[in-house]
């Protein structure tokens, strides 16, 4: 299945980005659409997720700030990033939950300049 990300880019502190993700298919067909992010040095982490059921879940560093959300129309996953901090510098990728693993998509890469 592909993924496509974008909307990457470099921001400053306190500004915001949007990232979009469509998928190959219908994201009904996936347990659940998500975010992760992967910091220079440091291992991938989940920064949202959302089930077909709508369950949202966030991770606590980005709550508040960040908003996941789907277009079904358009097979596409937002992630709607606001007052950006240095530390949500990361590439990021979106990823399709297909139960026992996930489909992943490319990265894209945000830079938060201070």
């Amino acid at each position: 299945v592909q993924l496509q990300a974008s909307g990457g880019g470099l921001v400053q502190a306190g500004g915001s980005l949007t990232l979009s993700c469509a998928a190959g298919r219908s994201i009904f067909t996936f347990n659940a659409m998500a975010w992760y992010r992967q910091p220079p040095g440091k291992q991938r982490e989940l920064v949202a997720s959302i089930t077909t059921a709508g369950v949202l879940t966030y991770a606590d560093s980005v709550k508040g700030r960040f908003t996941i959300s789907t277009d079904n129309a358009k097979n596409t996953v937002y992630l709607q990033m606001n007052s950006l901090k240095s530390e949500d510098t990361a590439v990021y990728y979106c990823a399709a939950d297909r139960g026992f693993d996930n489909y992943w998509g490319q990265g894209t890469q945000v830079t938060v300049s201070s």
